[in-house]
């Protein structure tokens, strides 16, 4: 038998279980694969991965123990890459119900941290006990770093030259005048016999280089289903009210508004300032929203939602429209993480779209192009397969 072939059959040992006759593979594992077995048997071995062991299909081994539990997270550290261990993690929270271990500090200190395990996190704040806060503010801590160093140099680069083209003006004083791009600008203007360009059209920036030039509002339902968007969501936040030219407002939502602005220096404390679960009313979040705009003209609203909305349906698409008429731009985000569009009211994406407004999933890599397009009040970059025209 072929070496290409033996592989084959012990990668279909390991994925199926079992044992050595497992579904026909006739491999029997032994050291380190063997371990590796038991690992994945502890996890997948009472549904999906076949059938074995004692005349039937044997059970999964991880039970309520955190010491057993959190040998099993060590374990998986040393026999898989990290990609796979998160997604093994994330299967053993729902799978196995091992919530409730997550509130153990010891069991925090063993766990690979990542966007999921933070919304996990977050939706346990509640109940959490004083003695395992401050791990879980470490663990949180340290994913939003991560984030933070992925995600800042480039939003703030993408988002500062929006802001630099929209403050552009065509009637600039001598002073403000950008000769550079007024020259670019008139070289159909270009005079040989006098070797000059007659400035047609002047172009320049407004005075107040520092001074606030757009309105931000991110407003981010903080239902069960919105975990990854809420802590992407308070990253960005955070970027935004690090540049003084925006004035970032942060609000999240369920049934009722909480504002979160004067916390975004420290997106953890956004992060523990919310409250993941309940239910949803975007219409009062928007009436909220609605009440702090002055600069309607310079203002982009971003709803990150799944459109399942219990308040009033009519006046949350009139509160929309209002706003739109009144010059804000306002963008709906179905959701903000890596994952792609989650279930989502469908009737309520088309109604938006029909007042200008597509609701679409957004990747957090291609957010701060979103922000720039509204900024600079341009079609939005919508990905095909997310757009709901």
């Amino acid at each position: 038998m072929s070496t290409d072939t033996d592989e084959r059959l012990r990668r279909w040992r390991l994925v199926l279980g079992g044992g050595a006759e497992a579904d026909g593979t006739g491999v029997a594992l032994h050291g380190r694969d063997a371990d590796m077995d038991r690992t994945l048997a502890a996890l997948y071995g009472g549904d999906g991965r076949g059938t074995g062991g004692e005349g039937g299909r044997r059970e999964a081994g991880l039970g309520g123990s955190a010491p057993r539990v959190a040998r099993w997270l060590g374990d998986i550290r040393e026999y898989f890459p990290t990609s796979v261990v998160q997604v093994m993690q994330r299967d053993a929270v729902d799978r196995l119900g091992l919530s409730s271990l997550l509130l153990e500090p010891e069991m925090l200190e063993a766990v690979e941290a990542d966007v999921h395990l933070v919304g996990t996190l977050l939706s346990l704040n509640r109940v959490m006990p004083e003695t395992t806060k401050e791990t879980a503010r470490a663990v949180v801590r340290k994913v939003v770093r991560q984030l933070e160093a992925k995600l800042a140099t480039r939003t703030r680069a993408t988002v500062g030259g929006a802001l630099d083209r929209s403050a552009r003006v065509n009637r600039p004083r001598h002073r403000d005048i950008d000769w550079d791009r007024t020259i670019r600008a008139n070289l159909k203007n270009y005079l040989p016999e006098y070797n000059t360009v007659v400035p047609e059209r002047l172009v320049g920036y407004g005075r107040a280089s520092q001074a606030v030039k757009k309105d931000v509002v991110l407003l981010i339902d903080q239902s069960g289903s919105m975990a990854a968007s809420v802590v992407y969501a308070s990253v960005f936040g955070a970027v935004l009210a690090s540049m003084r030219s925006i004035a970032t407002r942060l609000v999240v939502f369920d049934t009722s508004v909480v504002d979160l602005t004067d916390q975004l220096d420290d997106p953890v404390d956004v992060l523990f300032g919310t409250q993941l679960g309940g239910g949803t009313d975007i219409n009062r979040a928007l009436a909220y929203c609605q009440s702090r705009i002055t600069r309607p003209a310079e203002t982009v609203v971003v709803l990150i939602s799944d459109l399942y909305e219990g308040g009033i349906r009519d006046e949350m698409l009139k509160r929309v429209a209002a706003m739109k008429a009144s010059g804000v731009q306002f963008v709906a985000l179905l959701a903000l993480s890596d994952e792609g569009a989650p279930s989502y009211d469908r009737e309520h994406a088309a109604a938006l779209a029909a007042l200008g407004a597509p609701a679409f999933a957004c990747t957090p890599d291609l957010f701060p192009d979103i922000m720039a397009a509204a900024i600079e009040k341009r079609d939005l970059p919508i990905p095909d397969m997310d757009a709901h025209r």
